[in-house]
């Protein structure tokens, strides 16, 4: 498959909208299944929609990998679009939760649309770019493996501030 950066980030952000889409409503499909719920949303804290936004991501940029091998940024470059999206939901939610008070279910999906596209765009920017400096790509792997790894922990084991607080029954994780 040709290289077209802006084509295959484009793929991404589809693929990530779609599948953190279908994600949000796995748990529920599964009548709360505890496999399901590590990679679905299993309430509606902030948190666990930055769930809906890293496992596509990471999917799609195993599926892409394939393809850049060549690319000893590759796995930096992910690295800075996961981070980018991921800090981008809770900035934004909170951010224009303090502004308007209430933020619409309307308001949350878009967020976590233009933090996905966002995320893309950066990654665009830096594969379209002189990369990123990437001395050890094994680190950004580690980094990205943690970051799911804390979503699966947090998931079980959730921290009870406000990040992980679900707007609407007031529970934490898998409580509500």
């Amino acid at each position: 498959m040709k290289k077209d950066i802006s084509l295959w980030q484009y793929a991404g952000f589809v693929f990530t909208a779609v599948f953190g889409t279908l994600l949000h409503f796995l748990y529920d499909w599964t009548g709360g299944s505890l496999l399901a719920a590590p990679f679905s949303a299993v309430n509606e804290s902030t948190w666990e929609h930055m769930k809906l936004l890293y496992f596509p991501m990471l999917a799609f940029a195993l599926i892409q990998s394939r393809f850049f091998r060549e690319r000893r940024d590759y796995w930096c470059i992910k690295l800075a679009g996961i981070l980018t999206g991921l800090v981008l939901i809770p900035t934004l939610f909170y951010t224009l939760g303090g502004i308007f008070g209430d933020t619409p279910d309307w308001l949350n999906i878009t967020i976590f649309f233009i933090s996905a596209a966002i995320a893309f765009l950066v990654e665009a920017r830096l594969f379209k770019g002189d990369g990123v400096p990437c001395r050890v790509p094994f680190l950004a792997v580690a980094v990205i493996v943690l970051i799911g790894v804390l979503f699966v922990v947090f998931t079980f084991m959730t921290p009870q501030i406000p990040l992980f607080r679900d707007p609407l029954s007031g529970s934490y994780g898998l409580g509500g």
